[in-house]
């Protein structure tokens, strides 16, 4: 995704790129990312200035680098996905001095699934049955994604429940689909990029809404419309649904 984000910059004409790091070890560092050396420390590539971060790293370091920027004050758009409820906690304690877009997938055309989502299970109502199926790359570690997650919690919010309806795992004589459950299904291999389907079923019919993404450039390109947005935000942490103005 680094390299993605910084092919994606050198196409803006509103953007300089004055700092980039990788992880401490990693073979990148060192090496120039167009114009600018990349470092082993976010405070290291902050020296000559910034007004926005964008991270896509590991939950603990995405952690590291808001409390960093939050000292700097500079504003910060992350990536990452699978924190942790006290990561997340985290996350807002920095959020209450800097604006943070926090979004489990970059992706504009996600970020608008995410609202049909949430429209169609206001439409149809309990008497239908969800499931959210996922497919990603054999070497994604998180499972489920972030956006399915994020998509059961949309339909959860519609009806007014929350993640106790979530079922993640059905194995072995589980019994009969228990009303009100929302299903999450993770299939893994090859170089999937994303796959996400929400099936809304009901006795004979069912409604399919699907994304899938086939180039990471798509959520490189969303990082950056996030980042063009947030540094005139106040203190907060926002999503793309706010970068996008899709919040009803």
């Amino acid at each position: 995704m680094g390299s993605r984000i910084l092919a994606a910059l050198r196409e803006e004409k509103d953007f300089t790129v004055t700092g980039a790091c990788e992880r401490a070890g990693s073979e990148h560092v060192g090496r120039d990312a167009g114009g600018v050396t990349i470092v082993s420390t976010l405070e290291s590539a902050l020296q000559k200035g910034a007004e926005v971060v964008i991270d896509f790293t590991a939950p603990a370091a995405s952690v590291q680098h808001a409390a960093t920027c939050a000292s700097r004050g500079v504003a910060l758009v992350i990536g990452t996905t699978g924190f942790a409820p006290e990561q997340k906690n985290d996350l807002r304690a920095s959020a209450a001095r800097i604006p943070i877009v926090l979004a489990p997938n970059m992706s504009v055309g996600v970020n608008v699934l995410f609202r049909l989502v949430a429209d169609a299970a206001r439409a149809l109502g309990s008497g239908y049955e969800v499931e959210v199926v996922e497919m990603h790359h054999r070497m994604k570690r998180d499972a489920p994604s972030g956006t399915a997650v994020r998509l059961a919690e949309v339909v959860a919010q519609a009806r007014g429940s929350g993640a106790d309806a979530f079922v993640y795992e059905r194995h072995g004589d589980v019994g009969p689909r228990k009303p009100g459950t929302i299903g999450l299904a993770t299939l893994r291999g090859g170089d999937v990029v994303g796959d996400h389907t929400v099936h809304f079923l009901s006795d004979g019919e069912r409604l399919e809404l699907t994304h899938k993404a086939t180039s990471r450039d798509n959520f490189a390109h969303g990082a950056i419309r996030a980042a063009r947005w947030v540094p005139d935000r106040k203190a907060g942490l926002y999503d793309m649904q706010d970068v996008l103005g899709l919040k009803t």
